[in-house]
């Protein structure tokens, strides 16, 4: 996919799709970061239906910390990994609490130093919470990237690169939510909706399918 064509296809996301957010419910960097770390290989609807609970009760560092795992996993029960993911968020809590100030903090590897914090889940952090240009490349944004032909790369981190290199500046920050957008309800992995998609006559992946 040449410049020209990338551009095109950004600008179309942005018509359909002007402020795009992550459907994550949350109200503050910490509610995002736990959010986020109860999502690995869970649905945003899931994690939401355990947030919607847990957050009245306890939305900070120390009040998720005093709950315990015991106390936390009743909120989170339904999803999936939850006795690994109470593990690592009461941890996460406790170096929140003695390193940061309870602070979440806008640095990579001070996010990556809390357990259960990879580089993906870190630029989610960092884009979503700090407005940082990041790229968090999921299996949805790798698929699109891949499938378009708009970043193809044969692991999640090149993916990442080609992304930052070739999506406009202006694009840059929303610009994971929308593929993730993207792929989660167009580019689907088994069907997609090409018929439906808005960059259909941008990609790639029509083309490859006649040719083969």
């Amino acid at each position: 996919m040449n410049p020209e064509k990338r551009r095109a296809f950004f600008e179309a996301l942005k018509g359909n799709n002007p402020k795009p957010t992550t459907e994550l419910e949350y109200s503050t960097p910490f509610e995002l970061l736990a959010a986020v770390l109860l999502s690995a290989q869970a649905t945003d609807i899931s994690v939401n239906k355990g947030t919607k609970e847990l957050f009245p009760v306890a939305n900070t560092p120390e009040k998720i910390y005093a709950l315990g795992e015991e106390g936390l996993i009743p909120f989170i029960k339904h999803i999936g990994l939850y006795k690994t993911k109470a593990k690592h968020l009461i941890e996460t809590c406790r170096l929140l609490i003695e390193k940061h100030n309870s602070v979440v903090p806008e640095d990579r590897e001070a996010l990556e130093a809390l357990p259960g914090v990879g580089r993906k889940t870190a630029n989610v952090i960092l884009n979503t919470a700090f407005g940082h240009p990041t790229m968090a490349v999921d299996t949805h944004i790798f698929r699109v990237s891949n499938r378009t032909g708009l970043a193809p790369g044969k692991d999640v981190l090149a993916v990442e690169i080609a992304l930052l290199k070739r999506v406009p500046k202006e694009y840059l920050i929303d610009a994971h939510h929308w593929l993730i957008l993207h792929g989660r309800y167009t580019c689907k992995a088994r069907s997609p909706a090409c018929s439906l998609c808005i960059v259909e006559p941008l990609c790639s992946f029509k083309e490859k399918n006649f040719s083969s």
